[in-house]
């Protein structure tokens, strides 16, 4: 693993990829489809490629643990915790083109709680790998289980993906929405609901 600084980002991150090698690959692939890599356009395209696939395949280089494990705190009572609209952006790992969109997570305590920004880097990690919507969707809520072991946990994932947009069938106002429930979000349909109800709530600004 190596630390790596993108200068073009201003973002420093780690990664497994061998920088190199990914530059040589993209440098082969422009001369196949007919490029000359040598013009002003594309001298540095392998490089910034490169770059570019180290941070958005990024979360191979992380794990729950690390990201996780100075946020954990008891929690004081066990009302539902939800939060919404999570940006997500992945990479769909049949035709390397992107999919991104939104998740909304909900949890109901059982004496820990989680920061609020983990969320977000839970989301982010498993989002940075070769991924389908419905595992991504699984992967979040499961982790969520294992690190709080809460009463339930709900996790919704609303997506785009460019393989149906840009290619195929070409359905640019298509989307995907995948979930996973657990315990009590799965087994009683109360709580499922409030859930529900929740994220379809327009955001209201305090000001």
């Amino acid at each position: 693993m190596k630390k790596i600084i993108d200068e073009e980002i201003n973002i420093e991150y780690n990664s497994t990829i061998e920088l190199e090698k990914i530059e040589s690959l993209f440098r082969d692939f422009l001369t196949i489809i007919g490029e000359d890599i040598n013009r002003e356009g594309l001298k540095k395209t392998p490089y910034r490629v490169s770059k570019s696939w180290a941070f958005l395949l990024k979360g191979y280089s992380e794990n729950l643990k690390d990201i996780t494990n100075d946020a954990i705190f008891d929690a004081e009572n066990s009302n539902m915790i939800v939060i919404k609209n999570i940006e997500f952006y992945s990479m769909c790992e049949h035709h390397l083109l992107p999919f991104f969109g939104v998740a909304h997570i909900a949890y109901i305590p059982d004496k820990k709680i989680l920061g609020l920004s983990k969320f977000a880097k839970i989301v982010e990690m498993y989002s940075r790998r070769l991924q389908i919507q419905e595992r991504l969707t699984n992967q979040i809520a499961m982790s969520i289980q294992e690190i709080l072991n809460p009463q339930g946990v709900a996790v919704i994932l609303d997506g785009y993906h460019l393989c149906m947009m840009m290619r195929g069938v070409e359905k640019q106002n298509s989307h995907t929405i995948t979930s996973t429930l657990i315990g009590v979000f799965k087994n009683d349909h109360k709580t499922r609901e409030e859930f529900l109800q929740i994220i379809k709530m327009k955001n209201e600004f305090i000001g």
